[in-house]
């Protein structure tokens, strides 16, 4: 754990503030979750909590199938970071935190596919990895992370079929997450 050296008050209500620099750092939003632990050291940590997260094995094998059958290098992004990967690239984006460019596509909640002459878009923070095609998962409204087709190093176009797979799996998994 690391000190911040920032210490806040409990008001009358029992809440206390994270700062400003805090939750921009660590991308708390105005209505995120965290998560709560305590330990017999008196220690109290909040997590920020991933819906996502309870999904990643299912998100895996996903994964896993569809680098399968494209050929192409698949992942599942919660909002703040790689919750799943499969195809060549899978060592360097799993677990890494998503890309400032990649927050505004979900947040966008349109789906992105790279047009030949673009700058192209990073996958993750200071990662060498980027975009071909990225699908939103929203639900019940929420966007709550995104289906991702990672280019190649040839930078090799994906088509109209990738495109429609990443849209129907943000779809299914946004469903599984509503259920």
């Amino acid at each position: 754990m690391k000190a911040t050296g920032i210490v806040r008050r409990i008001d009358d209500l029992g809440r206390i503030v994270i700062p400003k620099e805090i939750r921009r750092t660590m991308r708390i939003r105005e209505g995120d979750s965290l998560e709560i632990y305590t330990d017999k050291d008196g220690e109290v940590i909040f997590k920020k909590y991933s819906p996502m997260g309870e999904l990643a094995s299912f998100a895996a094998q996903i994964c896993d199938t569809l680098a399968k059958t494209t050929g192409a290098a698949v992942a599942v992004a919660d909002r703040d970071s790689i919750i799943a990967a499969a195809g060549a690239v899978r060592k360097e984006v799993y677990e890494k935190r998503i890309s400032d460019e990649l927050e505004q596509i979900m947040e966008s909640r349109k789906i992105y596919q790279h047009k030949q002459g673009d700058k192209r878009m990073p996958a993750t923070d200071g990662g060498d990895r980027t975009l071909e095609i990225a699908a939103p998962i929203l639900t019940e409204g929420d966007v709550t992370g995104c289906v991702l087709f990672i280019a190649d190093e040839n930078g090799e176009a994906m088509g109209e079929t990738e495109l429609k797979l990443a849209q129907t799996v943000a779809g299914f998994l946004g469903k599984q997450m509503e259920s």
